[in-house]
């Protein structure tokens, strides 16, 4: 189960972070979505300003055939994609938290209604994937 943020949903699992991400990434597969890419928040917070910071990855996920319908109603869609999902070292040792941003909320800043049934399809499928996390 998922908790709701106001742009996305969050859950918290147990294992290490290179663990949950290789699960994250096997979950999003099972839904279509591949990854594009990985940003490195730490490592790329204490290369830039040497600051140290809790084990933060940014991933964004791409369902190609999703994607492609979006990029034809709206080439400009780009700019909102891919999806983002993020896994992040918890507090509590051992724990990781994983989320995902809302596609709904996302695509729905383009203004465009006739997005909203592939926005809400999008959010269905990275929320079962967010489920077998």
């Amino acid at each position: 189960m998922s908790d709701t943020l106001g742009y996305g949903f969050k859950k918290k699992v147990d294992g290490s972070i290179d663990d949950v991400e290789v699960r994250v990434e096997e979950a999003l597969s099972t839904e279509g979505f591949g990854i594009l890419t990985r940003i490195d928040v730490a490592g790329t917070l204490k290369k830039k300003l040497d600051v140290d910071f809790r084990e933060y990855r940014i991933l964004g996920a791409c369902n190609p055939a999703l994607a492609h319908q979006a990029l034809t109603q709206e080439e400009d869609i780009g700019l909102l994609l891919p999806c983002n999902v993020i896994v992040y070292t918890d507090e509590q040792p051992g724990r990781c938290s994983v989320a995902i941003l809302d596609p709904v909320q996302q695509l729905g800043v383009s203004g465009r209604e006739d997005l909203g049934p592939l926005a809400e399809d999008v959010r269905d499928r990275m929320k079962r994937a967010l489920d077998r996390v």
